[in-house]
């Protein structure tokens, strides 16, 4: 509430600045003391009906003085301001003849010169000059009366079509004893409107500054406020082109594009061909009513209620008042007073519609908007009245001004929309920053209790697999041996053997344990540990030739105690059945496999009359479920070699 407070404090002050903005522009700069010749200058008024004939060559007589030059203007005395004293008479100033809503343009029934006449009486030795605000006529011209005739002091035809918005400010000439007469010669067409604003005769550098302010209000100000709608415009622009949805940016863009071309008319001069001239003032006058529908559209959709019908009703009024009034049809008509008055008519409803939606739903960026709109509708209720002739005839127009309010809003709920984007975008990424810490917290439950459960299942696997293993290998002997020692079919030294090689193969259990790190070579050499001593006793020499091989990733556990049943397994059989002397163990590594070999100098055996028994069998089938391959060589009195080939890489 506090905010909405200050915003509309903020609105109620530049409202008065706007609403004091008139009066500045007649006063401004003011002295610190009342002068003389602060007032306007009386003035007499005289007319003189024209044909078109004669004011062509009235012009034309201008032009060719202001080309040749001369003392003094050379015209007939019926072209000439009277010279009859009773033909002029006192006028209040302003002289303004209101413009209809729809009057015929035609020259039919002629023109007519209006004469205004000025003194200025003797002794002022300053520097004069003659200021007028504005003029709504044909092309002004200013005499002055001298002794030997009218001397031509200013010929504004080049400016006519600019004569409008650019204040008329002219050095006079010298005063002198008797004073200085000055007529401002001001045609229009019989019977039409004009609009001839108060006169002022004072001290160049007094009214230079009124001129100056005024210049730059009404020329100056518009073009600075058009430079900023186009870079917030092409800004606007690039935004809906890479967000087609929001679709308020293209909005605020082409409600951009409208004003710039609304305030063409105030600082570029008008085309000279009379049909590119009455495109042009289509263009500016129509736009105003684009102006007022991207206006209202744009605020619209900020409210949360939307009534289609209207929307389409505001679009289908604006495209039709732009229709009817464009130079191509009903062309001897000026339809500018009522074009104004149907787009005003049409943005008070919309206004109306949009404050009323602003009361109800109680959002600021709407009431803020809403403000302006009604602010730009009162300015345009001014302008409407200027234009027309219907009030406040010296005023200029101050639509650039509500530019710049109804702009400022509109930006003032951009921000606010973007401000309040970016916050729910921020709650948004907390919540859902919440939300992950909170399943990533599940998650690590979770995975607790997977390894957990991993963990009891690696353990169970593994108590099977010794217990496996002890049942088939240490269980099997201890209880054959068992059964022979009660039938008395063992002998002391059988039983003895029988106990050592139940220990062996606890031990290589025991080691198949151990971690290994995937070291086959520290695993052979765990074994020569283990069965070092028992060889030496069975008569065996071994000569160890290992070398390094490079670790194996697939070795673990169940596989090193495979390697070393395989290893136990041969050298049983060397010191059993080879007689041999000496054996051999050797480790070599063949790029994608390595080999282990063990070798002896014993008996041997003829392999194709050997029958192959259960050991045999049980070491192929140990070298197949490791991945590898397991081959013999052997033949009577030359010994055996057993090799053991296995993978670097074991496929899954």
């Amino acid at each position: 509430m506090r905010e909405l407070g200050h915003t509309l404090r903020s609105w109620l002050l530049l409202l008065l600045l706007v609403a004091c903005l008139p009066a500045l522009a007649q006063r401004l700069p003011q002295p610190s003391t009342r002068i003389a010749g602060d007032d306007s200058a009386p003035a007499e008024l005289a007319t003189s009906a024209w044909t078109r004939d004669q004011l062509d060559t009235w012009w034309a007589a201008l032009r060719q003085h202001t080309v040749s030059g001369g003392a003094h203007l050379a015209l007939p005395a019926e072209l000439l301001p009277p010279a009859d004293g009773a033909a002029w008479q006192p006028v209040a100033m302003p002289d303004v003849q209101p413009r209809p809503g729809a009057a015929m343009v035609s020259n039919a029934r002629g023109y007519e010169m209006r004469w205004y006449r000025l003194h200025v009486p003797p002794g002022r030795k300053a520097a004069m000059a003659l200021y007028m605000p504005r003029l709504v006529t044909l092309s002004a011209a200013v005499l002055a009366r001298s002794d030997q005739g009218w001397q031509l002091l200013l010929d504004n035809q080049h400016a006519e079509r600019e004569q409008w918005v650019q204040p008329i400010w002219l050095p006079l000439p010298g005063v002198g004893a008797q004073g200085l007469d000055i007529v401002v010669a001001l045609p229009v067409p019989a019977g039409s409107f004009h609009t001839v604003s108060r006169m002022w005769v004072a001290p160049r550098d007094q009214l230079e500054k009124r001129w100056l302010w005024r210049v730059r209000a009404q020329t100056g100000l518009p073009q600075a406020v058009s430079l900023t709608l186009a870079v917030l415009g092409l800004f606007a622009l690039t935004l809906w082109v890479r967000r087609p949805a929001e679709a308020i940016y293209g909005l605020f863009a082409l409600g951009a594009a409208a004003w710039l071309v609304r305030n063409l008319h105030y600082y570029v001069s008008l085309p000279a061909s009379a049909v590119a001239q009455d495109w042009f003032w289509w263009a500016t006058h129509a736009s105003m009513g684009w102006v007022m529908l991207t206006a209202l559209l744009f605020a619209l959709r900020f409210a949360s209620r939307r009534m289609r019908w209207l929307e389409w009703a505001l679009i289908a009024s604006v495209l039709a008042v732009s229709m009817l009034s464009m130079p191509l049809w009903l062309r001897q008509l000026d339809m500018v007073v009522l074009q104004y008055a149907v787009t005003a008519g049409v943005a008070a409803i919309g206004t109306a519609w949009v404050a009323w939606l602003a009361w109800r739903e109680r959002r600021t960026e709407l009431r803020v908007m809403a403000l302006a709109l009604i602010i730009g509708v009162l300015i345009g209720a001014h302008d409407l009245a200027v234009l027309a002739g219907w009030a406040w005839p010296e005023h200029f127009f101050l639509m650039p001004f509500a530019t710049l309010i109804v702009m400022l809003s509109f930006l003032h709920a951009v921000q606010r929309r973007y401000v309040g984007a970016v916050e729910q975008v921020k709650a948004e990424n907390s919540q859902l920053q919440e939300d992950l810490d909170e399943q990533v917290s599940v998650l690590h439950a979770q995975n607790a209790q997977l390894r957990e459960a991993e963990r009891q299942q690696a353990l169970l696997l593994e108590r099977q697999r010794i217990m496996a293993d002890m049942h088939d290998g240490l269980g099997s002997s201890l209880l054959s041996a068992l059964v022979a020692m009660e039938q008395g079919s063992m002998s002391h030294e059988q039983c003895v053997e029988v106990l050592r090689e139940c220990v062996d193969d606890l031990r290589l259990v025991i080691d198949s344990l151990e971690p290994v790190g995937h070291d086959l070579v520290s695993l052979l050499a765990t074994m020569r540990y283990r069965l070092g001593k028992r060889l030496q006793i069975g008569g065996l020499k071994l000569d160890w030739d290992v070398q390094d091989l490079p670790p194996l990733p697939w070795l673990e556990p169940p596989d090193a105690l495979h390697v070393l049943r395989l290893m136990q397994e041969a050298l049983n059989n060397v010191l059993k059945h080879a007689q041999a002397s000496r054996v051999r163990m050797v480790t070599r590594h063949h790029d994608t496999y390595v080999e282990i070999r063990v070798e002896d100098d014993g008996a041997g055996f003829d392999l194709q009359t050997i029958q192959h028994g259960r050991g045999l069998k049980s070491q192929i089938k140990r070298a197949q479920r490791l991945g590898g391959k397991l081959r013999i060589d052997s033949s009577p009195g030359m010994g055996t070699r057993l090799s053991l080939r296995l993978p670097v890489e074991r496929k899954a």
